[in-house]
């Protein structure tokens, strides 16, 4: 479920994701929004407080990404390279970490060298979670890529999973071209 839909005009927020399996609820990137309630409140038309979060994923450190993490103080926190919980820090790499059966991490440097894209199996197929696309529209060329050649490299490996669909980090889902040039 997307709980929000991130965007770059007229205010930045980032896209707010929450993934139901078995007995684990999922946020992912719970970042910048007009108020905590843009988060909470379509988690809670569901049922779903937040206490009852156990695991939330950062795709990467910027606030817009990060701003809200405290909302889950019962979470597992995932990163590109640790998991945290309270003050407990158990370093991990983020490559293949399954977060939940249908649910994984995959380590793939691109707007920053930390992020990670999160790699969805669904009854619709394969979803993937990232911010190597801000929105379907681009910016095609990212102005805070550390490399473009990098960033070329980590959108090449998405593609060729073939995903149904990518959920990027400010906009609404679309269906990759995957004939579409990685930079």
């Amino acid at each position: 479920m997307i709980v929000h839909v991130g965007s770059l005009e007229p205010k930045v927020t980032g896209t707010v994701l929450l993934l139901l399996e078995e007995d684990q609820v999922i946020v992912v990137d719970p970042g910048m929004v007009s108020a905590r309630e843009v988060i909470l409140g379509p988690m809670a038309s569901i049922g779903i407080g937040p206490e009852k979060v156990t695991e939330v994923v950062l795709s990467h450190h910027h606030l817009d990404h990060t701003f809200h993490v405290a909302l889950f103080e019962r979470a597992n926190v995932h990163d590109y390279h640790a998991i945290y919980r309270g003050d407990d820090w158990t370093s991990r790499p983020a490559e293949g970490y399954q977060i939940s059966p249908n649910v994984r991490l995959l380590e793939t440097p691109g707007h920053t060298r930390e992020d990670v894209s999160v790699a969805i199996a669904t009854s619709d197929g394969l979803c993937v979670y990232t911010h190597l696309w801000w929105t379907e529209e681009g910016p095609f060329e990212d102005p805070y890529a550390p490399s473009p050649a990098q960033l070329a490299g980590s959108r090449r490996r998405i593609l060729d999973l073939h995903p149904d669909w990518i959920i990027p980090g400010h906009g609404r889902p679309f269906r990759p071209d995957v004939r579409e040039p990685a930079v």
